[in-house]
């Protein structure tokens, strides 16, 4: 799927790898290590940072935007420094999906917003950079978090373009068609104006 040389065991591990890092459900750890409950009988239920924020932690929330974030630039870093840049995509992609999707939860994870940005940081900086800048901008002006998701990752292959990085653009369009794939129903909501406010609790 992506270019590159190196053989398939070694993409193979990493990818599993990648997964292992991508499931641990950080929003669920930090909201039982700081007694706030269930996430899942939380505002939507989800296990990712804008729900934390439900709970009126902004500790717990930041602490989870920036595990989730770490977990796939970690992932990627780690597939990169052992095995190249193939097996780099490979694992950052495995990461995202074992967010969105980990065997521990009965693969009902989070969006991935986090953990997109996180890995694109990694995957090439100046991008990562504009994506965040691109969230910032667009939540700050919607004051929907899920805005400011979907027009990062619909940015981001057009940053990748423009700041010289063609090589992650098959990687970026399947992260950008899983981040809106993960954000259907927030899609819809948008739509009939029930969208929830970024620090609303319901």
């Amino acid at each position: 799927m992506f270019a590159g040389d190196t053989s398939t065991d070694a993409l193979i591990l990493w990818a599993v790898v990648g997964y292992g890092l991508g499931s641990i459900p950080f929003g669920m750890v930090f909201a039982r290590i700081m007694g706030l409950g269930n996430l899942r009988e939380i505002g939507s239920g989800n296990i990712g940072a804008t729900n934390v924020l439900r709970t009126g932690n902004k500790l717990a929330a930041a602490l989870t935007v920036l595990f989730d974030g770490a977990k796939g630039a970690v992932a990627l870093l780690l597939a990169r420094h052992f095995a190249g840049e193939q097996a780099a995509q490979y694992a950052a992609l495995a990461a995202f999906l074992g967010h969105c999707f980990p065997i521990w939860l009965g693969f009902r994870g989070g969006k991935g917003v986090a953990t997109f940005l996180g890995i694109w940081l990694a995957l090439a900086w100046p991008v990562g950079v504009a994506c965040c800048l691109t969230w910032l901008a667009a939540a700050a002006v919607s004051r929907m978090s899920s805005v400011g998701a979907l027009v990062s990752a619909a940015a981001s292959t057009f940053w990748a373009l423009v700041l010289g990085h063609g090589e992650t653009l098959i990687l970026g369009i399947i992260l950008t068609l899983l981040v809106y794939l993960r954000h259907g129903a927030n899609i819809a909501r948008i739509k009939s104006g029930t969208e929830p406010k970024i620090g609303s609790k319901s």
